[in-house]
């Protein structure tokens, strides 16, 4: 069955090239174990002058839209979105409900929050996407370039997807949910054969106008980090911590503070 992944290594990409292919998944057997200490970056974040919003370059109102991982929704990025609020940026939820769904219908969603948050706030939008919302984000980017003025990836498998075996299995259990709910058991969702918008600008050129970023951790019990990487080494910002954990972590918060403000 072909699911949202990868076959062999990954190509190198360099910016501007294909943004991730959807093949057979490669499965890695990381160190998952590593992941319950996710929360230890969140108690170090409260430490930080950063979550303060000392010490990093301000926004001066740009609107920012944060899109959740795998299984997840906007609720546990919260913090996120009060922190930017705080360094001066106008924080939007991605609005796509839970990450469990055709990427299609998850894109189009997402491609509506792009569309009202440019209305309500003017100027183009930064996409901040962790995990599999990352894959989202650069999907819409390329579909709204005009827009999008840059898109971070947290911890997301942008050269395609090398990954734990628990999270191939949840992948298989969202396709066959998706399978089930349309009633097509030769559904096409996750795979290179699907035609839909979104997985066609997977594949495509990224444009080269829109700044990208990607945050990634060696320590990653989820992805392979080597697959998380933009292929430009002054794009990719390695730090100390966890695939979960990202999302709270101090070192990750002021990479993105300077990369918001052009830094």
């Amino acid at each position: 069955m072909t699911q949202f992944g990868i076959a062999s290594s990954p190509p190198r990409m360099k910016e501007g090239i294909a943004v991730a292919l959807l093949e057979e998944p490669q499965l890695v057997y990381l160190p998952l174990w590593r992941e319950a200490f996710c929360w230890m970056e969140s108690v170090r974040l409260k430490a930080s002058p950063v979550y303060y919003g000392w010490g990093v370059p301000h926004g001066k109102g740009a609107p920012v839209v944060v899109v959740p991982g795998l299984l997840a929704c906007d609720v546990y990025l919260l913090e996120m979105r009060l922190w930017l609020g705080r360094i001066g940026y106008n924080a939007e939820r991605s609005r796509i409900g839970i990450n469990a769904e055709c990427p299609d219908i998850l894109a189009g969603r997402l491609l509506k929050t792009v569309d009202r948050a440019c209305d309500k706030h003017g100027g183009k939008v930064h996409l901040i996407g962790h995990s599999l919302g990352g894959l989202i984000a650069r999907g819409v980017a390329a579909l709204l370039p005009d827009k999008v003025a840059s898109v971070i990836t947290l911890a997301s498998p942008i050269q395609g997807v090398r990954v734990n075996p628990f999270v191939s299995q949840a992948l298989s259990h969202v396709r066959a949910h998706i399978a089930k709910r349309r009633e097509c058991p030769q559904i096409d969702c996750f795979s290179s054969d699907c035609h839909c918008a979104f997985p066609t600008a997977l594949q495509s050129k990224f444009p080269l106008r829109i700044r990208q970023t990607a945050v990634y951790c060696k320590n990653d019990g989820v992805v392979d980090w080597e697959t998380c990487l933009s292929g430009n080494p002054k794009s990719d910002y390695e730090v100390e911590g966890t695939h979960i954990g990202l999302v709270w972590n101090a070192a990750a918060y002021r990479i993105i503070a300077n990369r918001l403000a052009g830094c």
